[in-house]
């Protein structure tokens, strides 16, 4: 497979527990952190129906904020999504 980077920032590995909301919904998403980077963050969930360009409000630890989803990918039966960090502390 001829896979080509398109990485901006480096990504630095990154474990723990996360949890997000979605904009306008109440429900709380439990996630696993894999790897941040200057402006964002990647997570594994289980939350199938997360889409691109929707805004969460997050929290990992002390650090909260809100974030847009960038991608969201199935495979098997593991979720990923990629975050932009818009706002720290929100």
């Amino acid at each position: 497979m001829n896979y080509q980077e398109k990485r901006r920032e480096a990504r630095q590995s990154a474990s723990g527990a996360l949890s997000f909301r979605i904009a306008g919904d109440n429900g709380t998403v439990e996630a696993l952190l894999i790897d941040t980077s200057v402006h964002g963050f990647r997570a594994s969930h289980g939350y199938a129906r997360l889409s691109t360009g929707q805004e969460v409000f997050f929290q990992y630890g002390d650090v909260e904020g809100r974030a847009r989803v960038i991608w969201t990918r199935i495979l098997g039966g593991e979720v990923q999504s990629a975050f932009l960090v818009l706002v720290n502390g929100a």
